[in-house]
């Protein structure tokens, strides 16, 4: 019996451990909405890699603010709080950080791209260099 309750506990871990937890008041969204929320008034579109990666390929319009640089909290605190910020990195994980943070900083409306610039090509999304 003991067996089978930590079988079954092994499991529920498996199947949780790769859903991204999300922060209170942060949307994390898939590349379709993603896109169409790009549309939105005031969008501020933040790429949070590093600068070589932005320089590989990123969305249209986004600026490159990287979450491993000493600045990144004085750059994200010179962004409009009361404006739509939408952030994304390469696969999600800068980016629920980065979100983590905009929120903490006071920012109103943050959307996390989920999967990151990764899903972003693998849906035929559009780049630029």
């Amino acid at each position: 019996m003991k067996f089978r309750i930590a079988i079954i506990g092994l499991a529920f871990l498996a199947t949780t451990a790769c859903i991204k937890s999300q922060t209170e008041g942060v949307t994390l969204s898939n590349t379709v909405t993603f896109e169409q929320k790009l549309n939105d008034d005031g969008v501020q579109l933040i790429d949070v890699r590093t600068a070589e990666e932005f320089n590989s390929g990123h969305l249209a319009n986004a600026k490159n603010i990287d979450i491993k640089l000493d600045d990144f909290e004085q750059k994200i605190a010179a962004l409009d709080k009361t404006k739509p910020v939408m952030v994304y990195c390469k696969s999600g994980g800068r980016s629920g950080r980065a979100a983590t943070k905009l929120k903490e900083l006071g920012f109103t409306t943050i959307v996390d791209l989920d999967g990151g610039i990764t899903d972003w090509k693998a849906e035929g999304k559009p780049v630029e260099n």
